[in-house]
């Protein structure tokens, strides 16, 4: 069975046995005005990174007879089709000035990346073991905090946008795997806690390949040194705190240049190009 079966089924149980009504919203929810609110309320760096070369949107200049740019004579559009083109265009060039990454790296932290689709997987090989690690970038999108609705202000204030995907951890040795599911911890840590920023949500060992047979038991009625224990492992194969941050950069990198395309997408079917 392959790692995105697996993590497909294992995602659904975990969904079943989730009670966090922000994880709720993270799977189940619509994208709402957020995304509006990003490109008006930040300050992006048009520039980009030094030495990346960014694409540029090549924009058609509209016609007088069809405002959508695609020249009038060859198509013909309904209002809607028209408006919602003409606000694609504007989206698009607003969503591009704002991005922040560029071009996605190949490798983070010695593992390399690799992209298909919505999903991202990380592997590092060593003499000993292999390392893998995927994560699927869907609806993993949410504001760091909740916009402030201030009546008076000409703009709402909103937190930066991240993604912070559930990801697995597979440590392969042989033919044996320890397989973690993870995920980003919400809140502050309380005084006393660790200040791990994601936590062990499920473990498993099994010969082979992963199937739905395989015992897995969760995170949190593992023995509690036992989980501390599985904590600093994770910790030793380069899976820390500060991995998991360039690793929610990596994911919205990604999900915010995959959102750009999937409106460049919209606008090409709009206009029958």
């Amino acid at each position: 069975m392959s790692n995105l079966t697996k993590s497909v089924l294992r995602y659904g149980n975990s969904l079943i046995a989730a009670n966090s009504s922000n994880a709720l919203k993270n799977v189940f929810g619509k994208r709402d005005f957020t995304r509006t609110l990003w490109h008006l309320c930040k300050n992006p760096d048009a520039s980009g990174a030094a030495g990346v070369t960014s694409t540029v949107l090549n924009v058609h200049k509209p016609s007088l007879s069809c405002s959508c740019g695609c020249g009038g004579a060859k198509h013909m559009h309904s209002k809607g089709e028209r408006e919602l083109v003409e606000f694609l265009t504007e989206e698009i060039l607003a969503e591009r000035k704002s991005q922040k990454v560029k071009t996605i790296p190949t490798t983070l932290d010695g593992f390399s990346v690799k992209l298909e689709g919505a999903d991202v997987e990380l592997t590092k090989q060593t003499e000993k073991e292999k390392i893998v690690i995927n994560f699927n970038v869907n609806h993993t999108v949410d504001t760091e905090d909740e916009p402030e609705l201030n009546p008076n202000a000409e703009k709402a204030e909103i937190g930066e946008m991240r993604s912070k995907p559930r990801f697995e951890v597979d440590i392969i040795k042989g033919n044996t795997t320890l397989s973690f599911t993870c995920s980003f911890l919400e809140g502050t840590p309380q005084e006393g806690e660790y200040n791990d920023i994601f936590g062990i949500d499920e473990m498993s060992i099994f010969q082979g390949e992963w199937n739905d047979k395989v015992y897995a038991v969760a995170g949190d009625v593992l023995d509690g040194y036992l989980y501390d224990l599985l904590m600093n492992l994770l910790e030793e194969k380069g899976i820390s705190n500060e991995f998991a941050e360039k690793l929610s950069d990596l994911a919205t990198g990604f999900e915010h240049s995959s959102y750009i395309a999937l409106l460049e997408s919209l606008s090409k079917f709009t206009t029958g190009k």
